[in-house]
């Protein structure tokens, strides 16, 4: 009997045991699953705080970067501005320079239209109305303010181009001569600015232009024929040859 309640005794001492031994490894690894989640949050909070240092890091150099870049374009920026102040000094400079240099070249770009006219009206008075439509339109063009300096210049330039090849060239056109109160129409010959003479259509009448007296003066018949080949070589109607031609005046050619 003694030997039974032993035994149970036993058995009961050892169901506690087991009993007290399971409570004791559930809370075990109820702590430990409990450590394990916090663990692994707290992981997750140092793996966010990580990707939150590297996004830092990121935007440190990107802002760094930037600034660099900033810094090097403001150098640049202000060399250029420099440069740019430079230039508008020298702009300035120019712009006086030209405005006096324009005070200068008005008068004499006057004074050239002037002696121009003047070299018209005393030469021989070959193609009247084409040369003095040409002073007219310098004088025209020294007036218009949407025509530049230069470019007046440039006119003046070419008329007196167009009358300095005047006396390196023999030219024949036909136009009227007014004479005594009656218009004939005449062959004009032009030999550079030696002589210039007329010839009527039927050749019977000739004449050379005195520029000391300022006047025509008839011609014999001597010339007749020269003048007549001489306005064909003009014309390029014949071929070069050697022409007697009064080139002197017409007081002493005849």
């Amino acid at each position: 009997m003694k030997s039974l309640i032993y035994a149970l005794l036993i058995t009961n001492l050892i169901s506690t045991s087991f009993a007290a031994s399971g409570d004791k490894a559930k809370k075990v690894v109820k702590e430990e699953s409990k450590a394990l989640v916090d663990a692994q949050k707290s992981q997750k909070r140092v793996n966010k705080l990580s990707d939150e240092t590297q996004e830092l890091l990121r935007q440190y150099r990107q802002t760094t970067q930037q600034i660099e870049n900033a810094k090097i374009y403001n150098d640049q920026l202000r060399k250029i501005i420099a440069t740019q102040e430079q230039e508008k000094i020298s702009i300035a400079e120019q712009i006086e320079e030209i405005t006096d240099t324009s005070k200068k070249v008005v008068p004499m770009m006057v004074e050239k239209v002037q002696n121009f006219e003047q070299i018209v009206n005393l030469d021989i008075p070959f193609l009247p109305e084409e040369r003095a439509k040409r002073v007219s339109d310098l004088k025209a063009t020294l007036n218009r303010a949407d025509v530049s300096n230069s470019e007046k210049f440039r006119h003046i330039l070419e008329a007196y181009q167009i009358e300095n090849d005047y006396g390196r060239t023999i030219e024949a056109y036909r136009g009227i001569r007014k004479a005594d109160g009656a218009e004939k129409t005449v062959d004009y010959l032009r030999i550079g600015r030696i002589a210039f003479m007329y010839q009527t259509l039927d050749g019977k009448e000739s004449g050379l232009f005195n520029n000391q007296t300022r006047k025509w003066e008839e011609l014999d018949g001597s010339y007749r024929k020269s003048i007549q080949e001489a306005i064909k070589m003009a014309r390029k109607q014949s071929a070069p040859q050697l022409v007697k031609l009064p080139i002197f005046a017409a007081g002493d050619a005849k």
